[in-house]
């Protein structure tokens, strides 16, 4: 098993735009939380929902290892993101709201099980059309394979309604867990 440290106040010194990433994480976490607790007044039957940061509503997160049901045409809603960075936002929510119990909390540990950084292709409607691994955690294909698979069962993203299609890039920090965090909403590293 091999292992990566990732500088994160080195990168939010060279990146002011991650120095509010915790409260950006924290409000996504109390969103989520919120959103969670709202579910036990739900009549019977009706599967919970959970708020994005964008106002898009995602569905019901999986249990590890099982697909999440497919959304209803429309339901992530629509991104107003104008540049492929901004969306990048838009799409790390939509993901940690779809897979919220796979999210490390918190700060994550100096040595990572893997790390690597994928960028998506996604057409008008947020379906993705390619994945393109910039880089792969080759000492882990499992956690390749699960990556891609997370993001494929994502689909559909938020529209990037300003942008037509859109590709974003972004770097995935996978704990020996299972768990993980996207670069985009970090809590940071110890």
């Amino acid at each position: 098993m091999s292992a990566f440290s990732l500088p994160t106040l080195e990168g939010a010194l060279h990146h002011p735009d991650r120095l509010h990433t915790h409260t950006r994480a924290a409000g996504l976490a109390l969103a989520v939380a919120a959103a969670l607790a709202g579910c036990a007044s739900a009549p019977p039957g009706t599967p919970p929902a959970a708020t994005t940061p964008s106002g898009a509503t995602a569905a019901t997160p999986a249990a590890p290892g099982r697909t999440p049901p497919a959304a209803a045409p429309g339901a992530p809603g629509a991104s107003d993101a104008m540049t492929a960075r901004a969306y990048r936002r838009d799409a790390a929510s939509h993901l940690y709201a779809l897979n919220a119990a796979r999210i490390y909390r918190g700060r994550l540990p100096s040595m990572l099980y893997a790390i690597g950084t994928l960028e998506v292709q996604l057409d008008r409607n947020g379906q993705v059309l390619s994945t393109h691994w910039l880089r792969a955690p080759r000492h882990a294909p499992e956690v390749v394979a699960e990556i891609e698979r997370t993001v494929r069962a994502a689909a559909p993203f938020p529209a990037p309604q300003r942008l037509g299609k859109v590709t974003y890039t972004d770097t995935w920090l996978w704990d020996e867990s299972g768990r993980f965090q996207l670069d985009t909403l970090t809590e940071g590293q110890d």
